[in-house]
């Protein structure tokens, strides 16, 4: 039995779950989450908490057991609080513009990057245009929109300069040395 997967996730008051099998709704003060998992999961609400069980012991319903669990954790998670990732921008000249529904980035290319923000997805920019603050409730979509602005120009480890998330540290290395 998965450690993970056998253990029960809590509903915190004003989450409703409701459970169909291997289809799981989440709604919450945040916004509503489905999912539908594989077959053979299934997911049930019991006394205020949601149970996930696997059909056999298959080597696919192991490794999706424990996988499912979270998932409707993190949904439940999401509709209560939401999901937050800042990026920094570092580097002279660099800052980020929001225009309407894309994110324009200056990162010293001849033309500014421009990302288009997803829907779920909101963005913001602190007034300098040094932080973009990436907010919404299904972890999974904040998670790749943040990672696909840094990979516009990761942060480099000679001066520093690139986009980099907030409290992530860059290994600095010394350059070239002169004999």
């Amino acid at each position: 039995m998965s450690r993970i997967g056998k253990q029960p996730v809590a509903i915190p008051a004003g989450v409703t779950v409701t459970a169909d099998g291997n289809a799981v709704t989440v709604k919450g003060k945040l916004g509503e989450l489905s999912r539908v998992f594989q077959k053979g999961i299934t997911v049930t609400v019991e006394n205020g908490q949601v149970l996930v069980s696997r059909a056999d012991d298959s080597r696919m319903q192991k490794s999706c057991h424990g996988l499912s669990r979270t998932l409707v954790k993190n949904m439940i998670e999401g509709v209560t609080n939401g999901y937050k990732k800042a990026l920094s921008i570092e580097g002279t000249g660099f800052k980020a513009v929001l225009q309407g529904t894309k994110l324009s980035l200056s990162l010293g290319f001849a033309s500014p990057k421009e990302y288009a923000i997803p829907e779920g997805i909101k963005v913001t920019v602190d007034p300098n245009g040094l932080v973009v603050n990436v907010e919404g409730i299904e972890k999974e979509l904040v998670g790749e929109a943040a990672a696909r602005i840094r990979s516009y120009y990761p942060a480099e480890p000679y001066k520093g300069k690139g986009i980099k998330y907030v409290g992530e540290q860059i290994r600095r290395k010394q350059g070239k040395t002169v004999a």
